[in-house]
């Protein structure tokens, strides 16, 4: 998983995607859903036209493509929200690493303290460059029950840790992740589970991904957003690759997030090409917004 190179079905389940994001949306906002594979891509948004046109775009990337993917997207800016089965669970790999931060910080908070500069070294390893080694020590450090603190503390609720030393193996959701996004993004008071000098840091590593690992949710994005991303990868005997990425735009007016999660791709290539085929009709779709509403 360290390699340096390399992807809502129900109204229910947008619903409770769109229950979560942290932006208010309005009655008169739009909400428009579009086929994808069976399932469907549930957008809703303030900005007129901009819910149909983000549903359109996610299915016609995902419908054509090999094995199963789930998306959420939140835009503050424009009060908009996305799912594509953000409650079905997929294993993990190296996004869960962002969720060991979170647990790790949460703990020094508890503790009144700052990181030891031990915990800043495997931190920086586990999320700039990936490294396994360092993510197994901190997730035998912070153990089971500190680390299921932090996600019912985040309201990850649909989110199953791994067992044992088995991290990667986590089960997550495409509405969990962004659950973490809005988390380590959000400015006001009101955010009690991370202090704002916590949410600091862990955008900040997200930000200094090495550049062999900054494929995935960044592809297409506005040169003018500063990135903050964190992908996972992972081959098995059943249903290929596994191929995740989670990320958060924020800087110049931009204020949103986006995951996608793949699994049953043949190569892990593939897998690159599905996340980022979406990621990049996302971005192209924001900007086209923010454009018109700047005119």
């Amino acid at each position: 998983m360290t390699c340096s190179r390399p992807a809502l079905a129900t109204a229910l389940a947008a619903t409770s995607l769109l229950t979560m994001c942290a932006v208010a949306t309005p009655a008169s906002a739009d909400t428009v859903s579009a086929s994808a594979g069976g399932a469907k891509v549930v957008c809703t948004s303030k900005k007129p036209g901009l819910a149909a046109q983000l549903a359109h775009d996610m299915a016609g990337a995902l419908a054509g493509r090999e094995g199963t993917s789930s998306l959420a997207l939140y835009d503050r800016a424009s009060g908009t929200t996305c799912g594509l089965k953000a409650d079905t669970h997929f294993d993990s790999a190296s996004v869960v690493k962002v969720s060991v931060l979170g647990a790790l910080l949460r703990q020094a908070e508890e503790a009144q303290r700052k990181l030891t500069p031990h915990e800043v070294e495997l931190t920086t390893a586990m999320i700039t460059k990936s490294d396994n080694e360092a993510t197994s020590a901190l997730w035998h450090q912070i153990g089971s029950a500190g680390f299921k603190k932090f996600l019912a503390l985040a309201h990850m609720d649909h989110t199953v840790p791994g067992t044992g030393r088995s991290w990667g193996l986590t089960q997550i959701t495409a509405g969990d992740q962004l659950r973490l996004m809005q988390l380590l993004t959000t400015t006001t008071t009101e955010n009690t589970v991370l202090a704002p000098s916590s949410r600091s840091y862990a955008l900040d590593l997200m930000n200094q991904v090495v550049p062999g690992q900054r494929w995935g949710v960044p592809a297409g994005s506005p040169a003018t957003a500063t990135v903050h991303v964190k992908n996972g990868w992972l081959p098995r005997a059943t249903d290929g690759w596994r191929v995740n990425s989670v990320g958060a735009f924020t800087g110049s007016g931009h204020d949103y997030g986006m995951v996608v999660l793949s699994t049953g791709n043949r190569t892990m290539d593939y897998g690159v090409a599905t996340v980022e085929g979406a990621a990049r009709l996302v971005h192209r779709d924001l900007a086209a917004a923010a454009a018109t509403a700047s005119r």
